[in-house]
């Protein structure tokens, strides 16, 4: 029983051995391929959808985390040591980029913004003080939501890609094609939706959707900031509250990666229904799985807001 239990014990280690042998293997970096980074989900999805099967891509900010005020560990300081590119947002986005500039040993690794170029938009929330005081010193980094800037945004991607990889460089413009094309069809949805709706206020959790607002003609009543650990103030909720029931809103937009818990007191003290309104930062794993990407997330986005300012 024992020389059985030693050997099943010998067996088992060696087959761990083989497969996280295997698993190193199978995630080895191929050296015929850019090896890219991306800073969250969403550029993630991007940067995939441009560069294909021609490149490697790596998303730093693990699956189903709210990025807001995510910061990279030592292993992901290793891991961009070896990289060709970085892609990340700005915006303020990602406030560590600048730590990671600063300690990774790569003087190769390229470093690229994608808000580059793309007016940015500043807060309006109020912190729902005695005197309203409106907060314009937060600059708004969702700047995907617009389908046109999402545009912008790959095609500098597509521009990274082809500078880095000449080669690839027909590959890449075919898909950034591709995606501008979807975009363009997104945008013309949004346009033609809101053209016909009287009513186009939305209240939402998270004040995430400005530059989706801005573009499309939508106003955004914000419970909570921009900063993703922002709390409304009980002044605040009685105002939302109030404007909820004086305008006869019948959704509270919230998103599945941060608490909902102020939405669903307004949304008990009102009876307005809460519905998801998804700002694309990070999905679920269950998500991924369903195979969600930008364009199915930002379509069921128009059907929930078609359905918030429809009447």
């Amino acid at each position: 029983m024992r020389a059985k239990s030693a050997l099943s014990i010998f067996l088992t280690f060696c087959l761990c051995f083989y497969l996280i042998g295997c698993e190193k293997e199978d995630n080895a970096a191929d050296p015929s391929k850019l090896q890219v980074y991306t800073s969250f989900y969403g550029v993630y999805d991007f940067v995939s959808k441009i560069g294909g099967d021609k490149i490697q891509v790596y998303n730093i900010v693990p699956t189903g985390t709210e990025p807001h005020n995510w910061e990279p560990t030592s292993g992901d300081m290793m891991n961009l040591s070896k990289g060709d590119i970085l892609f990340f947002n700005g915006a303020g986005m990602e406030n560590w980029v600048d730590k990671v500039k600063a300690a990774v040993e790569n003087e190769n690794l390229k470093y690229i913004k994608l808000s580059e170029g793309i007016e940015l938009i500043k807060s309006r929330h109020s912190h729902g003080d005695s005197d309203g005081d409106l907060d314009f010193d937060s600059v708004d980094p969702h700047i995907w939501l617009n389908p046109i800037n999402a545009k912008k945004e790959a095609e500098t991607i597509k521009n990274a890609l082809s500078a880095a990889d000449p080669s690839n460089a027909e590959y890449y413009n075919k898909n950034y094609e591709d995606f501008s094309k979807k975009a363009d069809e997104l945008d013309a949805d949004f346009r033609n939706m809101t053209a016909r709706a009287e009513n186009k206020t939305i209240v939402v959790a998270h004040e995430a959707y400005g530059y989706l607002c801005e573009a499309y003609g939508i106003e955004q009543i914000a419970i909570e900031g921009l900063s993703a650990d922002s709390e409304p103030s009980p002044a605040k909720m009685a105002e939302i509250s109030k404007f909820i029931k004086d305008n006869d809103v019948r959704y509270i937009f919230f998103e599945r990666l941060l608490s909902a818990k102020a939405a669903e007191v307004i949304s008990e003290e009102t009876g307005a229904e809460l519905l998801v309104l998804n700002p694309f930062e990070g999905l679920t794993q269950e998500e991924i799985n369903a195979g969600a990407d930008y364009f199915s997330v930002m379509r069921e986005n128009f059907e929930n807001i078609k359905k918030a300012i429809g009447r």
